[in-house]
Parts: C-alpha cells; structure tokens; sequence
C-alpha cells in the first residue's frame, strides 16, 4: 500500500501563489510517477501535472502551463505543485495520485491517492 497526505492548501487572492507538498510512504519503491488532479465545484475531477520519480520528464494540463511547476524530492518521497499567478478557476481540491505504470498508450495509471487539500482564490 501506498499513502499519500497533501499539505499547503489555503486562501490567496487572484495573482498570489501557493506551494502544494505530497507526502508519500509505505511501499513507494513500487511506484513509477506522482500526478496533481484538481476538482472544483461544480466540476470533474481533472489532471493537472504529473512527475515520475526518475527521469526528468513532466507532463501539465494546457490551463496551468506558464503558471504552475511540478517537481519533487526523492529524499523525502514528496512531490511538490507550485502554483504562481493564481486565478479564482483555479479554486479547487487538490489531490495528489501514484502511479504503478503506464497504460499502453503511454498514460500513467494511477491507483493511489491522497484525500486532498483546499485551495481557495478570491477575487
């Protein structure tokens, strides 16, 4: 099993920023990549950045490219989502996922995930 606890959530107004962390243990050797997916009110639940724990390789949604950053820290088994130039849409709950492999058209699989933190944008 893998946990997953994100942290760094809150309220910023339109244009602030904010740093989201994810916290990974139990059996992570057995993971490939960490994804962020949001869900707003209202709205599906969507991807948003994804990072595999080897390789230099990152993946954003269209709508956070420019603005948001995914990095992470081996040391620590934790995966960071920096999130710059925030705007009201971006109001959501954010989750962090684990994957286990890629799916045959090259998509990361996730099967873990976090029970997600709140981030708040006013306007």
């Amino acid at each position: 099993q893998v946990q997953l606890v994100e942290s760094g959530g809150g309220l910023v107004q339109a244009g602030g920023s904010l740093r989201l962390s994810c916290a990974a243990s139990g059996r992570t050797f057995s993971t490939y990549a960490m994804g962020w997916f949001r869900q707003g009110p209202g709205k599906e639940r969507e991807f948003v950045a994804a990072i595999p724990w080897r390789g230099a390789r990152t993946d954003y949604a269209d709508f956070v490219k420019g603005r948001f950053t995914i990095s992470r820290d081996n040391a620590k088994n934790t995966v960071y989502l920096q999130m710059n130039d925030l705007k009201p849409e971006d109001t959501a709950v954010y989750s962090c996922a684990a994957a286990l492999k890629l799916t045959p058209d090259l998509k990361y699989q996730y099967d873990y995930w976090g029970r997600g933190t709140q981030v708040t944008v006013s306007s």
